[in-house]
């Protein structure tokens, strides 16, 4: 793990579309090296409230990576090198229970990764550092979130555990059952391993799924999903997601990450 300067040019990093940083005003563009190759596109700067936040579209500015070939150090790094402490990332997911409808919000407090062969970690020794999953996210931002949520009159689930599949095929049905039987809430195919990386770096992290359709395997007459039915409900909320993380991002306190220094216990690396 290579050690790097950091730039003081944000605190909030967004990973999303380009649906959030085009409302901005005065955005800066940053490109970014890393010691892992270029991350997806370039840094989009600009401010919200007095909040200097950075956006990166995970999959490119023109959706052009798929899930399974993104850069998720890189991507990570980035942001670290930017002077970000929060990260918040935003994800379209498929649900895997009745109860968790299409169009609703949940904050996430779980993962369960079924992605393979992905560079999921910044340690590859030659020093053995073993970082702790128990707890993915961020706890006081979780709690943040869903108190806003609320405050702005949105369908919001407190809490959910999502399966991280390799994409970038869809489930098969028995696949699909399999995952609801484990009584897993939602599907997903990027939230791994960019939120462990984030915590590698000591970097507070957000999970907030927006639920596009239930996946196949649901019990029910549910019609098996596809890419354009999952953007169409994707689009239709975009203006409730933006209004959320904008309202979100001015209530994220100043300061240092909540992780900083707990995390990794020697620093030599950060």
């Amino acid at each position: 793990m290579s050690s790097f300067e950091s730039f003081d040019k944000a605190q909030i990093g967004v990973f999303g579309g380009s649906g959030f940083y085009k409302f901005l005003d005065n955005v800066e563009e940053i490109t970014i090296e890393t010691p892992f190759g270029a991350p997806s596109d370039k840094y989009f700067l600009g401010t919200i409230g007095n909040k200097k936040v950075a956006f990166l579209p995970r999959h490119g500015r023109n959706h052009s990576i798929p899930p399974q070939k993104i850069n998720y150090r890189a991507n990570v790094w980035g942001m670290k090198q930017l002077g970000v402490q929060q990260i918040i990332s935003p994800c379209a997911v498929g649900s895997l229970q009745t109860n968790i409808k299409p169009g609703s919000f949940m904050v996430l407090d779980q993962y369960v990764d079924r992605t393979n062969s992905r560079q999921d970690t910044f340690f590859e020794g030659p020093i053995a550092t073993h970082v702790s999953a128990a707890e993915p996210y961020s706890e006081r931002l979780r709690q943040l979130a869903i108190k806003t949520a609320q405050e702005l009159k949105i369908e919001v689930h407190e809490k959910g555990t999502v399966v991280v599949i390799q994409g970038p095929r869809f489930s098969s049905r028995s696949e699909s059952v399999w995952f609801t039987k484990m009584g897993w809430e939602t599907i997903n195919m990027t939230q791994y391993p960019e939120v462990h990386l984030a915590k590698e770096l000591e970097l507070e992290t957000l999970g907030i799924a927006l639920v596009t359709d239930y996946d196949c395997g649901l019990v029910g007459d549910v019609e098996p999903v596809t890419h354009e039915q999952v953007m169409e409900v994707f689009e239709s909320n975009l203006g409730n997601l933006r209004k959320f993380l904008f309202e979100l991002i001015t209530k994220i306190p100043d300061g240092d990450s909540a992780w900083k220094g707990k995390i990794i216990k020697s620093s030599r690396f950060l």
